[in-house]
């Protein structure tokens, strides 16, 4: 594997991949931010339970 291909970024792509891709229908672009914003939520919650558990210590 070459020093091009190694990298810490699981959305990175070479440019050449980016260039030939086919473009992303509207429905993909929505299942996409639908799951990140999802995920966020999720992550926004534990952060408060965390927290609520923290203040009652």
């Amino acid at each position: 594997m070459d020093h091009f291909s190694r990298n810490n970024y699981s959305n990175s792509a070479h440019l050449k991949e980016l260039m030939t891709a086919p473009p992303m229908t509207a429905e993909q672009h929505a299942a996409i931010n639908r799951k990140r914003n999802e995920q966020r939520r999720m992550i926004e919650e534990a952060r408060e339970i965390r927290n609520e558990n923290a203040d009652l210590l």
